[in-house]
């Protein structure tokens, strides 16, 4: 068994890094936390607990506001209820919220083509990837509105030693996604390898799944350039650290090409970000070359879906400042449905925010990013 620092090994295999000193030196220091919650709408709740108690969530708070604090909030003229969802014993990342919404905006971007402008995907581990995909072909050929891809295997590290046999196995991950209407998820397995404090599985989650891990941002524009005018703000307004330059992905690549359902020659640009503060709820975004199906419109509170994130910070005031120098609006800092001093703000992305301040945290938070094979 042995341990390789991740900063050696991404900048080994993908070129890149978690940013040059002098950018590091530049980033605020908000305190910002990885991505704190996903936060899908609905107008029935009931159902979407079901679904997620399968990839082990299980509720640990519940709040309400009227319309009136709602439209403040949110910008939307409804009374919401929200529930609070975790994996696990994890709480300084990847948990879920819940918004049912009284008097729903829309469907959202709903059930859509991988790479439709405007998707937001959730990312998590699991222990049992070909459960996962027979359980959702099964709800497919039952009529339900999901599409999972295939389990593809790669080696993202480079961690296998020689030609891999049956004495000599591999080291890497298989991955797959499923499109449904409410939301997306990327799911990983690993072989051979862990890494601590990212994609904890406890064994009461039925799924064998995670917290979530990281988070995919299908985005508009074209160009690199557009990448950053439209992704700048999560480093010189939150604080994020850059993993590295844009960078021109494609369908030369095995997991990318299944997950994404890319055509032959097709490619994406690509965007990384990773809170200084914790190593997982990593940020991913995604600008197509190609024209894409563009439902953006519809990717805001209020509507269906994944339609809100958010952050906590120990300097929530400084993002609010920092957001209202680049020309981001953002909302006034008040009550949300659970208590917590927040505001939200849309950035030029189209993604919408919610900060938070600092909970009181069990889990230690792990900021250093290291592989242990498990090969012996």
């Amino acid at each position: 068994m042995r341990t390789i620092t991740g900063l050696w090994i991404l900048g080994l295999l993908l070129s890149i890094s978690w940013g040059s000193c002098a950018e590091s030196e530049s980033l605020p220091d908000t305190g910002v936390s990885g991505v704190y919650e996903v936060m899908i709408g609905t107008d029935d709740a009931e159902t979407l607990l079901k679904y997620l108690r399968q990839f082990g969530f299980r509720q640990i708070d519940k709040g309400q506001i009227v319309a009136e604090k709602s439209l403040a909030l949110y910008g939307v003229d409804s009374g919401l209820t929200s529930y609070r969802m975790q994996n696990g014993h994890t709480d300084s990342h990847g948990l879920i919220r819940i918004l049912e919404w009284e008097n729903l905006l829309g469907t959202g971007v709903g059930y859509a083509q991988p790479e439709t402008v405007g998707q937001r995907m959730m990312v998590m581990r699991t222990a049992d990837i070909f459960r996962i995909y027979d359980a959702f072909v099964d709800g497919r050929k039952a009529g339900q509105k999901w599409l999972p891809t295939s389990p593809v295997y790669a080696d993202l590290y480079a961690m296998t030693e020689g030609k891999p046999d049956a004495l000599n196995r591999r080291v890497g991950v298989r991955e797959m996604a499923i499109y449904g209407e409410l939301f997306n998820l990327v799911l990983f397995q690993r072989y051979g390898y862990v890494i601590k404090g990212y994609g904890s599985i406890t064994p009461d989650s039925p799924l064998q799944t995670s917290e979530i891990t990281h988070n995919d941002f299908i985005i508009a524009g074209n160009t690199a350039a557009d990448m950053h005018s439209q992704t700048d703000y999560y480093r010189d307004v939150f604080g994020f650290r850059p993993e590295g330059p844009v960078v021109l992905d494609g369908d030369w690549q095995d997991g990318p090409k299944v997950v994404f359902n890319m055509a032959e020659g097709a490619s994406h640009y690509y965007r990384g970000f990773v809170s200084p503060n914790n190593i997982s709820g990593k940020l991913k975004f995604f600008v197509n070359p190609d024209q894409r199906p563009d439902r953006r419109a519809f990717q805001k509170p209020g509507y269906a879906g994944i339609t809100l994130h958010s952050l906590f910070a120990e300097k929530p005031e400084l993002i609010n400042q920092l957001a209202q120098q680049q020309g981001i609006h953002t909302t006034t800092i008040q009550q949300n449905e659970f208590g917590e001093q927040s505001f939200v703000l849309r950035g030029p992305d189209g993604s919408s925010w919610q900060i938070l301040p600092k909970p009181k945290l069990t889990t230690p938070v792990v900021t250093e990013l290291n592989f242990t094979t498990t090969i012996h």
